[in-house]
């Protein structure tokens, strides 16, 4: 059984930084492109970035893109999302995210490529 346990959420200001873990289990970890999604109450939830199985391909949102970093240790079968420069606007619930399929390259933005996802770690940036 797959687990994925997001960690490393919290308060900080806007300007600042935080960097989140995804810790998973129950799958050979190498052989999986990994994904942060954001989601806010009452929106859909979006795509933040990925990180591929061989970690050479790390696609980032738009609005992320110079600010946060993807980065997987497979030794510790845990990706990360270091997110510095912080915006109130990305105040949302983080979930880390499992692809369906192996050694594949998915359709990264797109939540149905996806089959395991964690609980969740909040994030609130402050003005």
């Amino acid at each position: 059984q797959v687990q994925l346990i997001e960690s490393g959420g919290g308060l900080v200001q806007a300007g600042g930084s935080l960097r989140l873990s995804c810790a998973a289990s129950g799958r050979t970890f190498t052989m999986y492109s990994m994904g942060w999604f954001r989601q806010v109450p009452g929106q859909e939830r979006e795509f933040v970035s990925a990180i591929s199985w061989s970690g050479n391909r790390a696609p980032y949102a738009d609005f992320v893109k110079g600010r946060f970093t993807i980065s997987r240790d497979n030794a510790k079968n845990t990706v990360f999302l270091q997110m510095n420069n912080l915006f109130p606007e990305d105040t949302a619930v983080y979930y880390c995210a499992l692809v369906s399929a192996p050694y594949t390259t998915p359709t990264y933005y797109n939540t149905e490529q996806y089959r395991y996802w964690g609980q969740g770690t909040q994030v609130t940036v402050s003005s």
